[in-house]
């Protein structure tokens, strides 16, 4: 019988190496857990009120984006990086929006993909250019936006210079119009294209037989209506949002207006116009104009629509695709400059060259991009189509 030997006592200096490999692996594992940084990217539109569905699909598109991000398992800096969202509801108000702009500078986000409209957009940007912080925004479209120049206002769509003029030239070469009315809502946004439209227009030899203005609270536009129905008008030109423009198409048809041209901007060109509109026969007449091309035919827009719609089912509008880029464009600049410092990486988004789903983008010294893209839209059916 072989004799079995007792288990030796630990010396003093076993235990001592026990606890310092014990320190030592717990000193291991603080490290790691501190070499992962969150940045977090914040997405500023109005998720409340009248249009809260546009803003809600760009937040969406955000949303995305960070998932993907956080997918790749970035280090950047020599840290491991977690992206997370800011979110924050400007209500589509410019006040709120100066408000919550200054509330992202004060929380130090790394990015805002924002805001939704030129009216936000405008007085919200003079507040990140004061505390370096970029933004991009996926949806303003008023060319005021980056006349300033500010160093951190990027814009991912066509502006409001090619959406008139596309739209006017369309009306003049393609459906020989020769009248138009022109109703804005006051806004920024509204104005800017109206009057893009109107200069496009009056170059093309048609007649702007009357201007009349409303607000984007808006509901009820039987007066307006029936000025410019004893004008006779072969188009109406509406710089406005869909939250607007669809009682004011069910009201033309109530008034006899429905066999008229309805032409409108990006703000009213959305998948949710025709429930707004109560699919109203003249819904067939709208013919209205998105920078950018439509989501089947973006370069990545298929595969990404389908990813979207599993994750967001029944919430898709339109400006999500380019939210979900803008998000992208920021952490891309981060990592080209290695930083996640606003102020180190924003001068690399005015260098960027990305391939995304919307396009190739690539921004001019102001801010816009280099090579934008203009769709223009009817309806049939109740669906959106595009007609380019």
């Amino acid at each position: 019988m072989s004799r079995v030997s007792s288990p030796r006592p630990l010396s003093s200096l076993s235990l001592v190496q026990l606890a310092v490999a014990g320190l030592t692996l717990a000193a291991a594992s603080a490290a790691t857990a501190q070499d992962v940084q969150t940045v977090k990217i914040a997405h500023a539109g109005p998720v409340s009120g009248g249009i809260a569905h546009i803003g809600k699909d760009t937040e969406n598109g955000v949303r995305l984006a960070i998932d993907d991000l956080n997918a790749q398992n970035l280090v950047i800096g020599g840290k491991k990086i977690k992206f997370e969202i800011a979110a924050e509801d400007d209500a589509g108000d410019p006040r709120q929006a100066t408000a919550v702009a200054q509330k992202l500078c004060d929380q130090k986000v790394a990015g805002v993909v924002g805001h939704l409209q030129s009216g936000t957009s405008i007085p919200a940007s003079a507040i990140y250019a004061k505390c370096d912080l970029p933004h991009i925004t996926a949806s303003a479209s008023n060319p005021d936006l980056t006349k300033p120049g500010h160093k951190t206002t990027f814009r991912l769509i066509a502006n409001d210079n090619a959406l008139g003029a596309a739209l006017a030239l369309f009306g003049a070469d393609h459906l020989k119009l020769k009248s138009v009315a022109i109703i804005d809502d006051r806004t920024a946004y509204g104005q800017g294209v109206a009057s893009v439209f109107k200069a496009t227009a009056l170059q093309k030899g048609l007649k702007v037989v009357g201007e009349e203005f409303t607000n984007d609270k808006a509901t009820d536009f039987m007066a307006i209506l029936t000025a410019i129905k004893n004008k006779k008008p072969d188009a109406i030109f509406y710089g406005g949002l869909d939250a607007q423009a669809g009682p004011m198409l069910r009201q033309m048809e109530q008034l006899g207006l429905g066999h008229v041209k309805f032409f409108g901007g990006d703000a009213l060109c959305t998948e949710k116009l025709p429930e707004l509109s109560g699919k109203t026969p003249a819904l067939k007449n709208v013919t209205c104009a998105t920078g950018g091309a439509s989501v089947d035919k973006m370069q990545g827009g298929s595969d990404w629509k389908k990813r979207y719609d599993a994750k967001f089912p029944g919430q898709f509008q339109i400006y999500s695709p380019y939210a979900y880029d803008a998000a992208m464009v920021l952490a891309d600049a981060m990592k080209r400059a290695n930083s996640v410092d606003p102020k180190v990486f924003t001068p690399f988004l005015a260098k960027t060259e990305y391939k995304g789903v919307t396009a190739n983008i690539a921004f001019t010294a102001k801010g816009e991009l280099t090579a934008p893209a203009v769709t223009l839209y009817t309806f049939q059916d109740g669906s959106r189509v595009a007609l380019n």
